[in-house]
């Protein structure tokens, strides 16, 4: 089976493009990203090849190995994610309040941003 780096993957789309080690790009379908799986740009990974009418397309994709984000090296300190985790408690405390009371509460993305930063903070950490 081929192998190579994931160019990009862009989870909104649905699609990316895989740099194989032979020099050769291939289209890179959500439907062949295995269910879970989360690729960065860098990721290697090995891929079965299917011909489209668009061109050549990675089937069945496994991660040979996670790429290291530039966020891993920079991450918080576990001492520096006490005081966020801290408030986010209590934004999500007063967020569960206003849903109690049935209706959401005001900065609902801000709250889900915060939400995906801590997780990539997380995420990150395990690497």
């Amino acid at each position: 089976m081929p192998k190579g780096k994931v160019k990009f993957f862009d989870e909104k789309k649905g699609f990316g493009f895989i740099a194989g080690d032979d020099g050769q790009e291939v289209y890179l379908p959500e439907t062949s990203v295995p269910l879970g799986v989360r690729l960065r740009a860098g990721t290697r990974v090995e891929y079965g090849i299917g011909d489209t009418r668009r061109g050549p397309a990675a089937l069945q994709v496994t991660v040979i190995e996670k790429q290291k984000s530039l966020a891993a090296a920079n991450r918080r300190s576990a001492e520096d994610m006490v005081p966020l985790i801290e408030d986010l408690i209590k934004i999500l405390d007063h967020a569960s309040t206003s849903l109690r009371r049935g209706r959401y509460p005001e900065g609902g993305a801000r709250i889900a941003q915060a939400l995906r930063a801590l997780a990539e903070d997380f995420d990150v950490s395990s690497y």
